[in-house]
């Protein structure tokens, strides 16, 4: 972690070891101490998205409206971007930039920064997570990348962006789901809510078969709960052990929502799911397990 604070660039380091991340202070330093140097208009036709934007889809209609709010008004406030070997590569301010390219402009006012691409990588999932209506799935990726990129708890992360310790388990928690649902989530055809009662549940066929009735039958939360249950009761109530079964699946259901992943109890075993090392390091944590 010393190490990486060491890297970062002047303002960065304040921003992520502050205890509260703030994106827009952050820009606003970047804004007050830029130089007429640092300041150009540069061809929107040689600027390369940023390669670690967690966003992967954006609201039409939303940007259609920035678009002509810059035709009638220009750009307010400039994008941030950093000099590569052909051209500038995006830090700041996709929106802008789509929203410039749809209003027909040929140059973008952006402010050119020196920041190295883990520094591009941590800027951006700043700014969407904290300006960005993300989708619930993109949302978990950027908690993901901010955790995994800056060597932090989860617990620090939400004191750090205001939410409480549940729900970025819970959000992290969707990354377990099958893909085909992640898509479902990253389309917005499933809410966070649906989403994260699905994310509860064990058995994935099952889960990609809810899935489409909530999209077909805009099935709600509430009833997608009721199903929940009692196709729960139903798998793990054997007649001649329903007493044991039932404390079994009240206690995998505990766990399931403080560890936001599959927890299976059987046979005097407690099964618990991940998906990769990154994965079973933030099980460790959250059970307070440190490897030496």
């Amino acid at each position: 972690m010393e190490q990486k604070k060491k890297a970062l660039g002047k303002g960065l380091e304040e921003l992520f070891s502050s205890e509260v991340l703030d994106f827009d202070t952050f820009e606003n330093n970047i804004m007050e101490t830029a130089t007429e140097n640092d300041i150009k208009e540069i061809p929107v036709s040689e600027i390369r998205p940023n390669p670690y934007q967690p966003r992967k889809t954006f609201n039409e209609e939303a940007l259609n409206e920035l678009a002509e709010s810059i035709k009638n008004y220009g750009i307010f406030q400039p994008i941030i971007v950093k000099k590569s070997i052909k051209g500038y590569d995006l830090i700041a301010g996709e929106r802008r930039l789509r929203a410039s390219k749809l209003a027909g402009l040929s140059k973008i006012p952006a402010i050119v920064k020196d920041f190295t691409d883990d520094e591009m990588r941590e800027i951006s999932l700043l700014e969407n997570i904290q300006r960005e209506n993300l989708t619930a799935i993109e949302l978990a990726w950027a908690y993901k990348g901010i955790i995994d990129n800056l060597d932090i708890r989860q617990e620090d992360l939400a004191k750090k962006i205001g939410k409480s310790r549940s729900h970025i388990t819970n959000t992290l928690g969707l990354l377990n789901l099958p893909e085909d649902v992640q898509k479902m989530i990253l389309n917005g055809e499933i809410s966070m809510g649906h989403a994260r009662v699905l994310s509860k549940m064990e058995d994935e066929e099952e889960v990609s078969e809810l899935a489409d009735k909530i999209v077909k039958e805009n099935m709600s939360v509430h009833s997608l709960e009721e199903i929940s249950k009692n196709q729960n009761i139903k798998k793990r109530t054997p007649i001649t052990r329903r007493e044991i079964n039932s404390d079994y699946s009240q206690i995998e259901s505990e766990m399931r929502e403080i560890l936001g992943t599959k927890v299976k109890i059987d046979n005097k075993k407690i099964n618990i799911y991940f998906e990769n090392i990154n994965d079973l390091n933030r099980l460790l944590e959250i059970m307070n397990i440190e490897i030496k």
